[in-house]
């Protein structure tokens, strides 16, 4: 497995081993609006798992070419209509600027195609209510890249290990999001808050979805919350520092912190770190890096009766996530991610956002 772009999340792709669950040609899908370079870490997914990119298209010509350096294969679109034009493409995955994902995925669906946006996938409340109308009208999937578990092979395995009872009943999740703001590269959307959404809205949904998983709630209320702007006076509109707490419906607690404050000396994007509390024990997941220790990431570290563990799993676990997406969208199962789980991690950070105070 290699990890590209590890000092940039912003371009952070993951690149995992091939683990085709087609043929050649059964799955053929499409990228467009190319605003967030997550978009590669999505097609890489689809790409391993025997998915075939037929087709790209976004209006900026300088983000189709370097696109297609990537993936020198794909056809370029004139147009969103001439993709799904083409029978052949069963879904459509985008990276847009976030106020606009929502009214493109109802687009694609009412086209009779899945689709698979970055995250965040909503910036309003309005946005999720037309989105589930959407998905019930037409039958068609509305799927979302929380790439920090679904392309994080530490989150893949604390999965697996919570699944399995490994620590018990599973109590409190903490949450730790920070990221590298590279204030100079950024586009000038991300800056502003109704584009973006706002800080719990747009990185805390990974934190959200981590939450659900984990502790197996399926609701949560938002206790307290809180978004402040410490370091960017020049963008009012930005977030540089966000937190909250949720009580979920089956009596777990969640506390995340995301913030744009990661130093220039950390070797990675990010020191992406979760807590994960259960009755028998808890684990650490020190996903991009072991600071002072390891610049690799994918650390996870278990406490529980019988001792101290660590698990060094780069490379061990892969990103099943997208083989079973392509699976779900032809057997139209649900083994990837419930389309409910994927509309209440969106729902929680919206509500987050709405109920913030604000800090500074």
């Amino acid at each position: 497995m290699s990890q590209p772009q590890k000092s940039d999340g912003m371009n952070y792709a993951p690149q995992g081993k091939p683990s085709p669950v087609v043929q050649p040609g059964d799955f053929v899908f499409a990228a467009a609006h190319l605003d967030h370079g997550h978009i590669y870490g999505q097609c890489n997914g689809l790409l391993e798992a025997g998915g075939e990119l037929r087709w790209v298209y976004d209006p900026d010509a300088s983000k189709v070419e370097a696109f297609r350096t990537r993936y020198p294969q794909v056809r370029v679109a004139r147009s969103l209509d001439e993709i799904l034009a083409d029978s052949a493409v069963r879904l459509v995955t985008a990276a847009a600027v976030p106020c606009d994902r929502g009214p493109l995925g109802i687009r694609v669906m009412e086209a009779g195609r899945d689709y698979f946006t970055d995250k965040t996938p909503f910036t309003s409340l309005e946005q999720l209510d037309a989105a589930k109308a959407a998905v019930a009208r037409t039958g068609r999937k509305y799927m979302v890249y929380f790439s920090e578990r679904l392309h994080v092979e530490a989150a893949m395995y604390a999965t697996d290990l919570v699944a399995a009872g490994t620590i018990g009943r599973v109590i409190q999740v903490i949450g730790l999001g920070p990221h590298r703001l590279g204030k100079a590269g950024r586009p000038a959307w991300f800056f502003e808050r109704a584009k973006y959404g706002g800080i719990l809205t747009d990185i805390g949904s990974h934190q959200f979805e981590q939450f659900l998983t984990y502790t197996g709630a399926t609701d949560a209320t938002v206790t307290q919350a809180a978004v402040g702007n410490f370091a960017n006076p020049d963008k009012p509109e930005f977030e540089d520092f966000g937190e909250a707490s949720l009580l979920g419906d089956n009596g777990s607690s969640n506390y995340i912190r995301v913030d744009w404050f990661t130093p220039a000396g950390l070797s990675t994007w990010g020191d992406g770190r979760t807590v994960i509390l259960g009755t028998k024990g808890y684990l650490e997941l020190r996903k991009y890096v072991d600071v002072a220790r390891d610049r690799t990431g994918d650390h996870v570290y278990l406490v529980d009766d019988a001792g101290e563990h660590h698990f060094h799993v780069a490379g061990k676990v892969g990103f099943r996530f997208f083989g079973q997406l392509i699976l779900d969208c032809l057997n139209r199962t649900e083994k990837a991610m419930t389309q409910a789980h994927a509309f209440k991690a969106a729902e929680l950070c919206l509500r987050a956002q709405l109920a913030a105070r604000r800090i500074a």
